[in-house]
């Protein structure tokens, strides 16, 4: 193999390298430590937290809206969207106890996927809550605005601010 040769091989196979880890390094922020949002789903239910009644996933994970989204139109994406994962439903959502259904409905991200929305909020689950009743979010201010539990009637509620810490 001639010089040139082997100086475009490896070139070449260093660029193969490069592509492998930036696609590596995609999907993993993509699936991340993240909460899975209910895609098959989509549930919205009620829950008693020390925040009171507040909204909920199938799984008891708390639904926060974000005070930047304009109407239904979700103002979350990229590294924002990894850190709060949009509630997404591939049909129509399910209601569950306490839940008023009239006020559930889905709105299109700009991605293309639905999202689901409650009294016209897109709701967000919060990769810093762990587990079921976790509220962790509440009060955050992060990625331009403030972070809020959902209350049953699809109000803000304005509990506790968060102490987590969290910095984004």
């Amino acid at each position: 193999m001639t010089r040139s040769r082997r100086i475009t091989f490896v070139a070449g196979a260093a660029a193969v390298a490069l592509l492998a880890l930036a696609l590596a390094g995609c999907t993993s922020e993509a699936s991340g430590s993240a909460p899975k949002s209910d895609s098959a789903q989509g549930t919205v239910d009620v829950a008693t937290s020390g925040l009171g009644q507040i909204l909920v996933d199938s799984q008891g994970r708390t639904l926060y809206l974000f005070a930047k989204d304009t109407g239904t139109q979700s103002e979350c994406t990229g590294a924002c969207a990894s850190a709060w994962p949009p509630l997404q439903a591939t049909g129509n959502p399910t209601v569950g106890g306490g839940a008023d259904a009239s006020l559930v409905a889905t709105t299109m991200r700009s991605d293309g996927s639905p999202q689901v929305t409650y009294a016209g909020h897109p709701l967000y689950l919060f990769s810093g809550d762990q587990n079921p009743g976790d509220t962790n979010g509440e009060g955050v201010v992060a990625y331009g605005a403030s972070w809020y539990a959902v209350s049953p009637a699809g109000t803000q509620i304005t509990g506790q601010a968060s102490s987590s810490g969290i910095g984004y």
